[in-house]
């Protein structure tokens, strides 16, 4: 699960260049990118608990760290050739756990019941036809329209804490306006099969 079987890439994006170079270097050689998919989601009940308990300054900060092992575990799968066929499916999956959790408990409570339906649903067809699609041997994995997607979730849900943690209720309409483009990037990617 976490360091067999490893595959290298040759697509290494500009994004791990700079992870790589002021990052990822401190972290041990054995120290895999699986490691930290898991870590997402042993911490996002953590998370949850913050949100839940109205915490928020400090569930800001904890959700923009877990958030971050998403960017982690991507770039250090591609720089040091650790790709795994496991780390393709939950890492996705992950995301969706936190990204999930993040809408249940604040879109539901802060900006409307539609939005949080239309995530989740979307969500939970894409997941269904990753299964699907994998069931009939088919690859799974993101896709470049699934990163846009997640980056936008995560900018919607950090804009939305920080209008509820410095009440700045301008900035909903930009947590709004994120989580709504990451809808249609959603749409995009459950149309090109991405997970």
């Amino acid at each position: 699960m976490f360091k067999k079987d490893f595959q290298k890439t040759d697509r290494i994006f500009w994004h791990d260049r700079l992870l790589d170079k002021y990052l990822l270097r401190f972290i041990p050689r054995n120290f895999y990118p699986n490691y930290f998919t898991f870590f997402r989601v042993v911490a996002t009940p953590f998370v949850a608990f913050l949100m839940l308990t109205e915490q928020y300054y400090v569930g800001l900060i904890a959700f923009l760290l877990v958030s971050l092992t998403d960017a982690i575990d991507g770039s250090l799968a591609r720089t040091r050739g650790q790709i795994t066929e496991w780390g393709k499916i939950y890492d996705p999956i992950a995301d969706k756990i936190l990204v999930g959790t993040m809408i249940f408990i604040i879109v539901f409570r802060y900006l409307d019941a539609v939005t949080a339906y239309l995530i989740i649903g979307i969500e939970i067809i894409i997941v269904i036809i990753a299964w699907v699609r994998l069931k009939l041997g088919y690859k799974v994995q993101a896709n470049i329209w699934g990163k846009i997607k997640m980056i936008l979730q995560v900018l919607g849900v950090t804009i939305l804490l920080l209008a509820v943690v410095f009440d700045l209720a301008d900035l909903i309409h930009y947590a709004n306006g994120s989580l709504y483009l990451a809808i249609a990037f959603a749409m995009v990617s459950l149309l090109t099969y991405g997970i």
